[in-house]
């Protein structure tokens, strides 16, 4: 949801998917939404990674563009999916993980902070705090003799976060059932507030009230963009220069005249010929702008060549070992220092696929570094060995 202060009037538009629709009233968002929640998700059922953007302008909203997640589910409903769960936390992960973004990490008041999942995923991708803000909600189902703790909570003295905690009460089941307005509500909040004996300092501190929510999220926005664009500008100077050099590797695209195009492309055709020739020659050639190909190749197969003396020390070992076994207990007509050729035969399968796996493992880290030279494994193969 994007709100942007701005106007006279207030101004709404909701779009999904290919659908687009202005609003003229905000009481129509709400059946707007659930409209689009079913019309993606199913009826209440199940779950959608597809956006619902909602954007709002009026004198009365602040800049801020929100993106609502569906609450941590444990066990799936009828008509949901067995793994609801786990579909639910993939994509709060996919909104959460990234360094640009705000946790709001919204908890009943009456709950166990220390217990709820959604600290605890927040805490894994921000272990220090320092883009998750908590949020606690329904105050008035605090239990008597509880507020202490509520206290500290919000005090940020149980779970401390660099952004802190703030408390609001929001429209009850019933009050919305009774169709109260949006002002309503907020007056009742505020009045909440002020007359409660353990959370009115709340109110003059400015950690409670949905108006001094939005205020404090404006603030945390500004700053949080301010921390993050350095970041941000570093990212695309890396992305830049790792595509400059794709570009540059690439060179010149197709020319637009079609007699050049032909030139062209005898120019492609005849450079990596030449480079097939050299390769198949064992004549080097560099990998983009880093080294030669066989010289990163020799140290693979120096590996390569390591493991395959050991397999024939071994080899040998086991050979001389199964001639003395044979020799005193099977050797029938064959020659001493001989065994049978099945012996052997079976002894050379092992030795084989013992080998297999390695060298598979080692093709593929040639094929790996070749890729990215954009060389043809078999031009390399095919040639001398490095």
């Amino acid at each position: 949801m994007k709100r942007r202060k701005e106007g006279q009037e207030w101004y709404g538009k909701i779009s999904y998917q290919e659908h687009e629709e202005k609003l003229d009233d905000p009481a129509t968002v709400e059946k707007k939404i659930r409209e689009a929640q079913n019309k993606m998700a199913g009826e209440g059922s199940g779950i959608s990674d597809e956006l619902i953007t909602l954007e709002i302008a009026s004198p009365d909203v602040p800049d801020l563009t929100l993106i609502d997640l569906p609450g941590i589910a444990r066990v799936a409903v009828e008509g949901q999916h067995e793994r609801i769960g786990d579909q639910i936390k993939r994509l709060i992960e996919k909104f959460i993980r990234k360094q640009e973004t705000i946790s709001l990490v919204v908890v009943p008041s009456n709950v166990d902070i220390a217990t709820t999942e959604a600290l605890q995923m927040a805490k894994q991708v921000d272990p220090i705090g320092e883009r998750t803000l908590g949020i606690l909600t329904k105050p008035d189902l605090v239990d008597k003799g509880t507020e202490d703790t509520t206290l500290k909570t919000i005090h940020n003295k149980v779970i401390p976060l660099k952004k802190g905690y703030m408390i609001v009460k929001c429209r009850g089941q019933k009050e919305i059932l009774e169709n109260l307005s949006l002002t309503e509500a907020i007056e009742r909040e505020k009045a909440f507030f002020n007359d409660h004996p353990y959370f009115q300092t709340l109110l003059y501190e400015g950690l409670a009230t949905v108006p001094k929510l939005a205020e404090k999220l404006t603030l945390e926005l500004v700053n949080h963009i301010q921390i993050s664009l350095p970041k941000l500008e570093e990212q695309m100077v890396t992305k830049l220069k790792e595509t400059q050099t794709k570009m540059d590797k690439l060179g010149c695209g197709p020319p637009s005249d079609s007699t050049e195009r032909l030139g062209f492309l005898i120019d492609r055709v005849t450079a990596f010929t030449q480079d097939a020739i050299y390769l198949s020659k064992g004549e080097d050639i560099r990998c983009g702008y880093k080294s030669k190909i066989f010289s990163m190749l020799r140290q693979k197969f120096a590996v390569w060549k390591t493991i395959i003396d050991t397999s024939g020390t071994t080899f040998n070992w086991n050979i001389q070992k199964e001639v003395a076994l044979y020799e005193r207990k099977y050797r029938g007509k064959e020659l001493p220092g001989f065994i049978n050729y099945k012996t052997f035969e079976a002894m050379v399968q092992e030795q084989i696929k013992q080998l297999e796996e390695p060298a598979v493992v080692k093709l593929k880290e040639v094929a790996g570094m070749l890729s990215i030279c954009d060389v043809p494994v078999s031009t390399v193969i095919a040639g001398d060995a490095p």
